[in-house]
């Protein structure tokens, strides 16, 4: 049986909409006593589009650490459920990432149709009004042993990458609540991953667009300066 998830609750609806939020950057602890971290982050010159690539195609220890070059130490791969260049949705990945000054730990991560965190009606209509344009959502767990339920699902804790298109690239709003599985996670952790998040889209977005029209990914080759 598949634990519970926010979207009981709606809690993540409020992340559609660009209309701004109480918590953009910053941490909340929530009645249950879980920490919901929030972070937003400008990606110049890049799509919601090639944010869904990146996870279609990252799948070395280089390509993470081209990602955050300080925090990000080893990929330790995909389980078989990921298709590269083609989807992501119910794949599984195990990496080991520092956050700041936080020593390195094991992560594992098992991405999930966006639908089982959204309303169903709030998350159409921001597909239809253009108001998303990438999104990226899973389940985590962290330590060399993860708590996962009888499905593999990780316990600790959930992450979204919510991409919405602009006139100078997209905006990132980014969101993790974690203590899921009923620890409870310190502030100051929070804010690490706060900084971390912001620092390895921040380091992304640099060569994103490049990266992506150099794959002739989706088929596009990209625009010519001259």
């Amino acid at each position: 049986m598949e634990h519970a998830c926010s979207v009981v609750s709606g809690l993540h609806d409020d992340m559609l909409s660009p209309a701004p939020m109480p918590l953009e950057m910053g941490i909340q602890r929530l009645p249950d006593g879980r920490l919901q971290v929030a972070a937003r982050t400008e990606l110049p010159n890049c799509a919601g589009r090639m944010l869904d690539w990146w996870f279609k195609f990252f799948d070395t220890t280089q390509h993470i650490r081209w990602w955050h070059p300080h925090d990000h130490h080893t990929l330790h791969g995909w389980d078989a459920s990921r298709e590269k260049g083609v989807s992501f949705i119910g794949a599984t990945v195990r990496a080991v990432e520092s956050l700041g000054e936080i020593p390195p730990v094991a992560a594992v991560l098992k991405f999930h149709d966006p639908k089982l965190f959204f309303t169903d009606a709030a998350l159409a209509n921001a597909w239809k009004r253009r108001e998303v344009s990438g999104l990226v959502c899973a389940r985590i767990a962290f330590g060399d042993e993860p708590r996962l339920d009888a499905s593999g699902d990780p316990l600790d804790g959930e992450m979204i990458h919510l991409a919405r298109d602009t006139s100078h690239g997209a905006v990132l709003r980014s969101r993790f609540v974690l203590g899921a599985s009923g620890q409870r996670v310190p502030d100051m952790l929070g804010l690490e991953l706060m900084r971390h998040c912001y620092n390895e889209f921040s380091c992304l977005a640099r060569f994103l667009p490049s990266l992506y029209y150099g794959e002739h990914a989706n088929g596009e080759k990209g625009p010519l300066a001259w």
